[in-house]
């Protein structure tokens, strides 16, 4: 941020020039169907290969230092624009040439923020590509897909022989997600994704107080996972992450979209932590339900059906998830979560945060016309 000390007519003009593509920008993303054929089609996957064949063989995160660098820069910048104005008293003047440096600013963000990835949240999408029509579900319906997946979950669980989980390799882990989407692909070919950049967070120290496992980087492709989270929850983690490379911007899509990947893969480690995941997503919703209609009895018999229902193991196995993220619960996080739930509204996912749960009507719907779970 510039120390400017008045607002320059130079200074109008430029804004003005910036304001043209901005709102051509947000008058295309208005079209669906136009952003899901002329730019999530056809602009963003040369973009987004680009950027994956430069990041790829990179042993770290380019794009975690170039946030670093971003907020350091941000914060010497804004200091600085401080320490002139006590000097200048703040005038009128000064402050409206911060704001308008500060506009000029924002409106690049958007412009590269939406020619580069942000457009996706305008497309059409996996409902549009798979010809799927998530309906509004009832309680029993959740109940039932509860059962389904805790059908599959004990049968991924007793095909990892050992009583501990295994340790998987982080790369191990990436390759066999990529594999999982090259599967996915020869059925559904817009899931081919190449040139794999998959990392570890640098910040995986101060997650628990963003309060982020994993995350994807649209500026320069990277998708990035959090390297101490218990290793299970890493293999669907990647698959989400790695839907929001190919384009899939809406938190639920990418769930889909990371459950079609890796559901295709021959590894029950892989099937087991994809089983995981949508058992936690659906109970959730169920016992949400049952809250709702104040249904007390029925609560409680739920929780205790499922809880005899899973397998020793799988109970062993959410108890130590559990125990990771309850010793690690803070103040600050819930902050950072509502900054991203305000994200996402912004970015045309209503239900912020809670979209993530939608993934439970794609799954419904897509049951629904494969018959597949």
């Amino acid at each position: 941020m510039k120390t400017e000390t008045k607002i320059t007519v130079n200074g109008l003009i430029s804004l003005g020039f910036l304001l043209i593509p901005a709102i051509l920008i947000f008058i295309f993303s208005l079209f669906s169907m136009q952003v899901e054929e002329y730019y999530s089609l056809e602009w963003y996957p040369a973009i987004a290969n680009t950027l994956r064949i430069i990041t790829r063989n990179l042993p770290f995160s380019i794009g975690d230092i170039l946030g670093l660098l971003f907020v350091i820069s941000l914060i010497v910048r804004l200091s600085r624009w401080v320490w002139h104005g006590v000097e200048t008293e703040f005038t009128l003047h000064y402050i409206g040439a911060g704001l308008l440096s500060f506009a000029r600013k924002v409106l690049w963000i958007f412009i590269v923020f939406n020619l580069i990835w942000g457009l996706n949240y305008s497309r059409m999408g996996i409902a549009y590509q798979l010809n799927l029509e998530p309906e509004p579900y009832q309680k029993d319906a959740v109940v039932r897909l509860t059962n389904e997946l805790m059908d599959s979950l004990n049968a991924s669980r007793r095909q990892i022989k050992d009583t501990a989980l295994p340790f998987q390799e982080f790369n191990d882990i990436s390759k066999e997600a990529y594999q999982s989407y090259q599967s996915a692909s020869m059925t559904y070919h817009f899931l081919n994704y190449r040139n794999r950049s998959v990392k570890q967070s640098m910040f995986s120290g101060v997650g628990d107080l963003i309060g982020f496992i994993g995350y994807f980087n649209p500026f320069t492709g990277e998708a990035q996972i959090r390297s101490d989270i218990p290793r299970i929850m890493v293999p669907y983690i990647t698959c989400h992450e790695m839907a929001h490379q190919l384009g899939y911007a809406s938190e639920s899509e990418a769930s889909f979209v990371g459950y079609l990947a890796a559901s295709t893969s021959k590894d029950p480690y892989f099937k087991y932590s994809l089983y995981l995941e949508l058992f936690s997503y659906a109970q959730n919703e169920e016992l949400l339900l049952y809250s709702k209609e104040k249904d007390a009895k029925g609560f409680d018999s739920v929780i205790k059906f499922n809880r005899n229902y899973l397998d020793t193991l799988v109970k062993k196995d959410r108890i130590a998830i559990r125990q990771f993220f309850q010793k690690r619960k803070n103040k600050i996080s819930p902050a950072f979560d509502s900054i991203y739930d305000q994200y996402l509204k912004i970015n045309k996912q209503t239900k912020g945060i809670q979209s993530y749960d939608d993934v439970l009507g794609w799954l419904m719907a897509y049951r629904k016309r494969t018959g597949k779970i």
